[in-house]
């Protein structure tokens, strides 16, 4: 059962679109269950980076889609330092709570913002802290993992009506 919060943030989320030229662009998903988030921010260029934009496309549950939401509503007006900081639990609690089996749809969004943030710091040549480095491993490994696996679906699938 969702709380009135992911109801309230998949009905009407925040936040939801595209940023035009965004300073940087995060993408991650699970090809198992089907849900894959962009999120794109627009940073200010001052001493301390700050996120002044975020939106977000989702393709995924209710879950997914308030996930998503939240993860703005958190970093929005935050420096970068401070939204490398949220965790997926906090996501979770501030949506009131999720299901068991939808906590991955909280980690979906904070890598989708990590992702951002990691292209943003690659872009504009500046140095990338080392967790976010294994973050970033991570992201593309799981992604290859269920591409292939995705494929080999596919394949059986295929065989299936030949």
């Amino acid at each position: 059962m969702y709380t009135k919060k992911v109801m309230e943030h998949f009905l009407h989320p925040h936040n939801m679109g595209e940023i035009k030229n965004a300073d940087g662009i995060g993408k991650a998903g699970n090809f198992l269950c089907g849900d894959i988030m962009w999120l794109y921010i627009k940073v200010s260029r001052k001493d301390k980076p700050i996120i002044k934009d975020i939106k977000f496309k989702t393709l995924g549950c209710a879950a997914a889609i308030s996930t998503s939401s939240m993860t703005t509503e958190l970093v929005k007006g935050k420096t970068l330092k401070k939204a490398l900081k949220i965790t997926k639990e906090k996501v979770a609690d501030s949506l009131g709570g999720l299901p068991p089996i939808k906590m991955h749809c909280s980690l979906l969004a904070i890598d989708a913002l990590r992702e951002a943030i990691y292209d943003y710091l690659s872009k504009n040549k500046i140095p990338i802290p080392e967790d976010l480095k294994k973050n970033h491993e991570r992201v593309v490994r799981e992604f290859k993992i269920a591409e292939r696996k995705y494929r080999e679906f596919i394949k059986t699938q295929e065989k299936l009506f030949e």
